[in-house]
């Protein structure tokens, strides 16, 4: 293939995100990732009253067979797509001196491909939504205290029913930094690296992670979900830190800090934002990062997602250079992928 087929896949990423900066989320009938939470919600439900081993193996095999399906649809339409749209012949724009036709055509098909796997991979990726949810966080708390709580709740999975006001900000302000990174900078990472169907899979993953990856009833049924989830977000959530917290000098605190929380993953785009606001962020009960910090503001709240906001660009040039550069290797290679 050419330059122009490997400038497919940042494109494709840009157009993503302009997506969903214009639209936002699909409607729910339409949204993959809820397509995957209910496949998720019905075959986990034998797995968490089953013995240790069938559990684990139940909810192993259940992941599998939901991750097969997602990863190969993926690939089909990718491939599909590339069947039918990608540029075909090499176009050198020095020495090139024929009719424009063909090129205007090759050209055309480039952009349409690009738009239309961009189309792909908007659902695999919420940044407007999460920005949305965080500042209406802080909007519920200037209401009152239930409403901040019930608005937190919306974004978080532990109990907010005791939380008090800086604990509901604190809680808002972690959520947006680690899904960050599990819901924008790590699909785009997998899809630098394995297009669609990889950010699909990390998509899948998350998801079960969110749904099944749970310690008490979920134990073992969920075990491998977790498992799954870690593996496959260890790269970006390290890269996210860095992206938010970018001073070298800070980095070996950002270590220390990341290393408080049980996940191996979390911690890293947590401690980031606590470091780069100076606030002390936590869970009662369980870990506190930059425990020498201030209490958070409101004020802080709009900080960081224009951190996160700085971050997210820096992710998305990086990986569509990245991609640029994947895709160049890949047409060196023909038939590789797609």
């Amino acid at each position: 293939m050419t330059w122009l087929a490997a400038c497919v896949p940042p494109a494709a990423l840009l157009v993503a995100l302009l997506i969903d900066h214009a639209w936002g989320e699909p409607p729910t009938w339409a949204h993959p990732v809820v397509a995957m939470g209910r496949w998720l919600q019905w075959a986990g439900q034998p797995w968490p009253a089953c013995p240790p081993v069938v559990a684990w193996l139940g909810g192993a095999v259940a992941w599998w067979v939901g991750a097969a399906f997602v990863t190969g649809l993926a690939w089909c339409l990718q491939r599909q797509l590339w069947a039918a749209l990608a540029p075909g012949a090499s176009i050198n724009l020095g020495g090139w001196t024929g009719e424009p036709w063909p090129m205007m055509v090759t050209v055309a098909r480039a952009v349409l491909l690009s738009l239309l796997l961009g189309v792909l991979l908007k659902p695999l990726l919420a940044w407007r939504m999460l920005r949305c949810e965080v500042l209406a966080v802080e909007a519920a708390l200037a209401q009152s205290l239930p409403a901040g709580r019930v608005q937190v709740a919306r974004l978080c999975s532990r109990s907010t029913d005791d939380l008090g006001a800086l604990q509901v900000r604190e809680t808002a302000i972690e959520t947006l930094a680690e899904n960050l990174n599990d819901s924008v900078v790590a699909p785009l990472f997998w899809w630098a690296l394995a297009g669609l169907p990889g950010a699909a899979l990390y998509r899948y993953t998350n998801t079960a992670d969110a749904m099944w990856g749970y310690r008490g009833r979920w134990e073992w049924a969920g075990k491998w979900a977790a498992w799954a989830d870690d593996a496959l977000s260890w790269l970006p959530a390290r890269l996210t830190g860095l992206l938010l917290l970018p001073s070298p000098a800070r980095w070996p605190a950002l270590r220390r800090e990341a290393g408080r929380t049980p996940s191996p993953n979390g911690g890293w785009p947590m401690g980031a934002m606590a470091l780069v606001l100076g606030v002390g962020l936590g869970k009662p009960g369980v870990y506190r990062l930059n425990g020498l910090g201030r209490d958070a503001t409101a004020l802080d709240t709009d900080h960081a997602v224009r951190r996160a906001g700085l971050a997210l660009v820096g992710a998305a040039l990086l990986l569509a250079a990245l991609a640029a550069w994947l895709g160049s290797l890949r047409w060196m290679a023909p038939g590789f992928w797609p």
